[in-house]
């Protein structure tokens, strides 16, 4: 730890790349593992244009569930530590830039100014007909989803009539609406991936926080900035096929070990 605070105290530019692992401490189901499921479904069943071209209601009730279950949940000391870092250091004249492949908004909810949500939101729709991007924070986001979505294996579907699903409110539209998230099979924006580019071009330490370097887009990411010689350290619960790649490796609960790492140091210029 001593090692990787000289050269955090010394970095100009800190690209945090995060993933499931940091928003599982705040109890946000990852529908990944063992008991990933919902009623009888993994995320990988419900969450592509196909399953929603085949059942949008199936679909939106998974969302309103996930959407319900995040207005009870708070960002946890590691999303708190990364959004203290960045405005500490912005005082400095530093910058500190979030790549999160999380879409429930925590870093948001924690102060982080700087994020680019590179998976979309859970609390950003999409209109299907018009291409509109809006942010949406009702609960429940349309009253025939009022009470649905329990995530129990025996729950029947609420077949809600597509009509009633929620609809897009530009002037003269009315299409219906899906969550502006990436699912399975689909690109992420291309500008988005831009912005990751320059970033990861400019930074001069990266933190791989919660995510296993395996898994896209950190498996992209973060080599690419270890192989231009930049410091890349990686914060999580257990050790990844790419932790030999890089120079730091911090085991443990990001909510434990992010607090210590990225506190302040005693060379810090406070202005």
């Amino acid at each position: 730890m001593a090692d990787f605070r000289k050269v955090f105290a010394k970095a100009k530019h800190i690209a945090i790349l995060t993933g499931a692992g940091v928003s599982a401490e705040s109890g946000v189901p990852t529908f990944r593992g063992a008991g990933g499921y919902w009623r009888k479904w993994k995320a990988q069943d419900l969450a592509t244009p196909q399953a929603f071209a085949r059942d949008p209601s199936r679909v939106w009730e998974f969302y309103h569930y996930r959407r319900e279950i995040m207005h009870s949940k708070d960002p946890n000391p590691g999303h708190l530590a990364i959004a203290e870092c960045e405005a500490r250091l912005c005082e400095q004249g530093r910058r500190v830039v979030v790549i999160t492949q999380n879409i429930d908004e925590l870093h948001r909810k924690a102060g982080t100014k700087n994020l680019l949500e590179i998976h979309g939101s859970l609390f950003k729709t999409q209109c299907t007909a018009c291409g509109n991007v809006a942010e949406n924070y009702k609960s429940p986001i349309c009253p025939a989803l009022s009470g649905k979505g329990a995530a129990e294996p025996g729950t029947e579907d609420a077949r809600i009539p597509v009509e009633k699903l929620p609809r897009c409110e530009e002037a003269g539209c009315g299409g219906l609406l899906r969550p502006h998230v990436v699912w399975f099979g689909e690109n992420l924006d291309p500008a988005v991936l831009e912005e990751v580019d320059r970033e990861l071009a400019l930074c001069d330490l990266c933190l791989v926080v919660g995510t296993s370097s395996v898994v896209y887009p950190a498996a992209m990411f973060a080599p690419q900035v270890s192989a231009r010689g930049v410091p890349v350290a990686e914060f999580n619960m257990e050790t990844t096929p790419a932790t030999d790649r890089f120079r730091f490796h911090f085991q443990g609960p990001c909510g434990t070990t992010l607090p210590e790492a990225l506190a302040r140091h005693e060379t810090e210029t406070v202005s």
